[in-house]
């Protein structure tokens, strides 16, 4: 759902630049909390690994395809405030490297692809881990729930924006129906998605998923008339596991995502390129100013071969995303060692 340079007037796209760049400045006073030692590595992983799925286009109807957004997993995986930032670095890298999604537009994709998703999102898992068991069944199945309901919203959201800000005269009634009724479609995929990926690290290791850490709490015992945590209930303090095995699988699977089974990937329109051709949304799109790119479509310049550029494009912006994903949520994580205490869950034992 990347909007173009060219589908949404300056003001609006000024107005949404400024909401994201103070929705990325809560999210990275936010981010502090979320993060730890174990954690902060692990929040640049997973925006590659977003950069990775993104490219991954799946079928959803005759000549459209989506992708996932990522909010919903990221904000399953790493906090909703991380989670901003995990899909505002991805959308930063897509647009700057790739041509992917406007630059006077990016203010537009955060708002949309980022907080509306993360937002929406985190909402209706946490109330529905709030309702149901306290399983992991459940934990994956509200990731589920959350992402479905994320995409349509997200669609709707854009629908709102382009009725404020649209470049062209269209019937917005028929824009919302086309781009709910795809993006319903796609959120089946991005309810997949998110899940399995949910499911895989909670199989693992639990600990890592920030929708799951109040998952098992201690058995309480009443004793003289105050509840006590039961004898060998106390969780056992998990700040000095390693996570290297999970960094280590987490990017492989990403490198072989990104470069070489996004050849297999629907070449078909997205739900926003299909709705904008169908209804004339497109008519005013403008050339992305990074169409000169040496990766611009997701293709290394120079390069003949089909699969061996859309690969090194792939494994060059799963390295970029994660060097830079990496890079922000240390700082931060830096920034909060120094300016807050350390409690004792922070300290290894």
């Amino acid at each position: 759902m990347h909007v173009p340079d060219g589908f949404i007037n300056a003001p609006t796209s000024v107005a949404t630049g400024v909401v994201a760049a103070g929705a990325v400045a809560v999210s990275l006073r936010g981010a502090r909390r979320e993060l730890d030692e174990r954690t902060a590595p692990l929040a640049g992983l997973v925006a590659a690994f977003i950069f990775a799925v993104q490219m991954l286009n799946f079928p959803v109807a005759a000549g459209t395809s989506g992708h996932l957004l990522g909010g919903a997993l990221a904000a399953i995986l790493v906090g909703p405030c991380t989670g901003v930032l995990c899909v505002s670095v991805v959308l930063l890298m897509q647009g700057i490297l790739f041509a992917d999604g406007g630059l006077t537009a990016l203010g537009v994709n955060i708002t949309d692809m980022a907080i509306v998703t993360t937002v929406v999102a985190y909402a209706v898992f946490r109330a529905l881990v709030k309702v149901l068991p306290r399983t992991r069944r459940s934990v994956t199945g509200a990731a589920f729930v959350a992402a479905l309901l994320s995409v349509p919203v997200s669609a709707l959201a854009f629908t709102a924006l382009y009725a404020v800000g649209g470049t062209t005269d269209v019937s917005i009634g028929k824009v919302a129906t086309a781009m709910v009724g795809v993006h319903v479609l796609i959120g089946i995929g991005e309810a997949v998605i998110t899940s399995l990926t949910v499911g895989a690290v909670l199989a693992v290791r639990p600990d890592l998923v920030h929708g799951a850490r109040d998952l098992h709490r201690p058995l309480k015992l009443r004793v003289n008339g105050e509840l006590v945590d039961a004898p060998g209930t106390v969780p056992v303090p998990v700040a000095a596991r390693s996570t290297r095995k999970v960094w280590a699988t987490g990017l492989a699977a990403s490198l072989l995502l990104a470069g070489f089974v996004s050849f297999y990937a629907s070449a078909s329109p997205d739900g926003l390129e299909k709705v904008a051709a169908d209804h004339g949304i497109d008519d005013k799109a403008e050339e992305h100013a990074a169409a000169g790119s040496p990766l611009a479509d997701y293709g290394v310049k120079d390069v003949d071969d089909s699969r061996l550029s859309g690969g090194l494009a792939g494994v060059i912006g799963v390295g970029v995303t994660v060097v830079a994903g990496s890079g922000v949520f240390w700082a931060v994580r830096r920034r909060r060692s120094g300016s807050v205490p350390a409690s004792p869950a922070d300290v290894s034992v």
